[in-house]
């Protein structure tokens, strides 16, 4: 699979350290590189991107908020020199966060990251759900050519993928074209809880809750903070008097 990326660094020295790297991996292709959001948002414009290294520090506006103002972004993988900014970068649904300087094993972690969850996006584009019925406790998924009864009991937590969602389950994993949105609709509200934009998790599978993170299966998952205050009090009238 080939994965079409863009450099948004207004450091030459880091666009050519990625530049070196990327030579090394026949699936990766560097489509273009540019020194600020603005000329950024121009190449997005005119070119397919799949990926892109987005640095935060740069002048005019900050990756970070350059992110903010995409509608439908491309998988990001954040480059700079502050760590300080990792949970930041989580909250945005970047894949990764690589800090300066980064060696070409820890690229290449990024890389298959982007690879699996772009061939997970590929696998799903044709699939889509059929919606559940009144009074059963399972419905009926659309991944990879195939019609997978998914129990309500099974599922873990739902992972957004921009416009696809990946159901982790007890044994397996599962892709198909479905919003987070829509797929909040059709589980059953007293199971199920939005913890973050990119989370739905199973109130029956939560092992502990802790700061702003939930973790089933020891896994650890976002609270977002639009969601949080929300999802404690929630939480609070299940405790015990």
């Amino acid at each position: 699979m080939e994965i079409k990326a863009l450099i948004i660094d207004d450091e030459p020295l880091a666009q050519n350290v990625i530049k070196q790297y990327a030579k090394k991996l026949p699936s990766l292709k560097i489509e273009g590189t540019c020194n600020d959001a603005i000329c950024a948002h121009q190449a997005l414009q005119e070119k397919e991107i799949d990926l892109i290294f987005l640095d935060i520090n740069m002048p005019k506006l900050s990756g970070i908020s350059f992110l903010r103002t995409l509608k439908d972004a491309p998988l990001v993988i954040f480059t700079t020199a502050y760590s300080e900014y990792a949970l930041e970068g989580f909250e945005l649904d970047a894949i990764d966060y690589l800090k300066k300087p980064f060696s070409f094993d820890r690229f290449c972690k990024s890389i298959f990251k982007a690879e699996e969850l772009l061939q997970l996006k590929q696998e799903a584009a044709s699939s889509h759900h059929i919606e559940k019925k009144d009074n059963n406790n399972f419905l009926f998924i659309k991944s990879n050519k195939k019609t997978i009864k998914v129990n309500y009991a099974d599922i873990q937590y739902i992972e957004g993928l921009g416009d696809y969602i990946r159901i982790h389950l007890t044994d397996q994993k599962i892709v198909t074209n479905l919003s987070m949105k829509k797929i909040i609709e059709l589980l059953p509200e007293k199971q199920f809880y939005r913890t973050h934009k990119s989370f739905i998790i199973s109130l029956s599978k939560i092992d502990l809750v802790e700061g702003n993170m939930v973790v089933i299966n020891k896994t650890k998952l976002p609270i977002g903070n639009s969601y949080r205050q929300e999802f404690l009090n929630y939480i609070n009238t299940f405790l015990a008097e």
